[in-house]
């Protein structure tokens, strides 16, 4: 099994080849675009972990756009007890899907990175 550890704005996720994941929304994106992660921090490949100070540096992961979509309302209810205030709020959080294509351990000089 191989995986990585990544960086994308700000968050940290596991990335695994071929899987899906949700990550908050890539505006500046279109669909089946594909990008470039190098910001990772941990590499694992057939029992050897590599790991970065703070990132490695010849790990590139190719992700592919698939979809944009909004997630679940989140409400934010806010009370003070015995004060008869009550405020209701919500919201759809935005998520890009994105799929992982593959992992290069060569460092690429001419391609797209996020």
């Amino acid at each position: 099994m191989i995986y990585a550890i990544v960086n994308i704005f700000g968050n940290q996720f596991k990335l695994i080849e071929n899987k899906y994941i949700y990550v908050l929304r890539l505006t500046s994106m279109k669909l089946g675009e594909k990008i470039w992660l190098n910001q990772v921090f941990l590499f694992y490949k057939n029992g050897l972990t590599k790991i970065g100070t703070p990132f490695l540096e010849n790990i590139n992961i190719q992700v592919e756009i698939l979809q944009h979509l909004k997630g679940d309302k989140i409400i934010v209810f806010k009370k003070k007890r015995r004060k008869g205030y009550k405020v209701k709020n919500g919201f759809r959080p935005l998520f890009t899907k994105i799929k992982v294509i593959s992992f290069s351990e060569l460092e690429n000089k001419n391609i797209k990175k996020l």
